[in-house]
């Protein structure tokens, strides 16, 4: 025998398994990679992000999968192809034919920041805000299912605590003005811009929407700017970037504007998925961090195109 040949490597994932049944799932979490995305005019990101990936395993007898083969097939199509429906199913596909007949359905998970420029409301500044999204698909039986996970932060301003500031307000200015008569508008404008002219503040807080949607198949490109521009419109308040003074005193004003309970929150986000037709169904949970309480103050709502009239 050759000393310097090489023997056959040994595999005893192809051994039988001791406890024969099939595994639902299979495969790796949190593998870290780059992911190619869309850019701006027409460019390409290159984002790093945390990917899960399984295959079922239907043979009982097979002691385990081919694990090397999914990191394999990952490694090549992430970075080269932005993910979307038809990106998607090529991957699924080909990881479920990569186990030889071990299996039958695929999925995968992918984690990342989005970085979105966002103009200031009032100053010609603008800055950049990150939106944790997942995208998650499963291939199964020839169907795939495409779900996108994104979370908005935006402030929240109490309407029954607006409404107690208010009467707080007007009593005091009663009380200030109990012999003043007439008034004329420069004295009422002097107090209203002194201390004296704001006896209570009503309390606000930073608050967020955690929106899963399932995707249409007839649209293959990601809608994650669109979804996020829509909801930050519909809330009002979205968090902001660089602030000047104006800035800041235009985003009171929008506080003021769009008085809201978590309920009213949710009702809005509810109203913007629901009017973009790439979205077939959602789940959206809005957090409101309560600065009155311990507590969070949060509602749940969700929407089926299938079965909506």
């Amino acid at each position: 025998m050759n000393p310097s040949a090489k023997s056959e490597l040994p595999d005893v994932a192809g051994d039988i398994a001791r406890a024969a049944r099939p595994l639902d799932w299979v495969g790796m979490d949190r593998i870290a990679l780059p992911v190619r995305l869309p850019g701006a005019n027409g460019g390409v990101l290159q984002v790093p992000a945390s990917v899960d990936i399984a295959v079922d395993l239907r043979d009982p007898d097979a002691r385990g999968i081919h694990m090397s083969r999914l990191y394999l097939r990952l490694q090549d199509a992430l970075p080269a192809e932005a993910p979307g429906h038809a990106a998607l199913r090529r991957l699924l596909q080909d990881c479920i034919d990569s186990q030889q007949g071990l299996s039958t359905r695929a999925r995968i998970a992918i984690r990342y920041g989005h970085m979105l420029l966002r103009p200031a409301l009032a100053s010609d500044n603008a800055g950049w805000k990150t939106y944790p999204v997942e995208l998650s698909a499963m291939l199964a039986d020839g169907h795939l299912r495409l779900e996108l996970a994104f979370s908005v932060e935006y402030s929240s301003t109490c309407p029954a605590s607006a409404a107690l500031s208010r009467q707080l307000n007007a009593e005091r200015f009663a009380g200030d003005f109990a012999a003043a008569q007439p008034l004329s508008t420069a004295v009422v404008r002097d107090w209203l811009g002194s201390e004296r002219g704001l006896a209570a503040t009503p309390h606000a807080q930073r608050s967020r929407a955690d929106i899963r949607v399932r995707l249409r198949p007839a649209f293959d490109e990601l809608p994650l700017a669109d979804l996020v521009d829509a909801i930050e419109s519909a809330l009002g308040t979205p968090v902001q970037t660089a602030v000047k003074r104006e800035d800041e005193q235009a985003f009171a004003a929008l506080n003021a504007a769009n008085l809201m309970f978590c309920e009213d929150a949710a009702r809005r986000v509810a109203a913007a998925l629901r009017a973009d037709v790439r979205v077939e169904a959602f789940d959206a949970t809005v957090s409101h961090f309560e600065s009155l309480h311990a507590h969070d103050a949060v509602a749940r709502v969700s929407g089926d195109r299938r079965t909506e009239t």
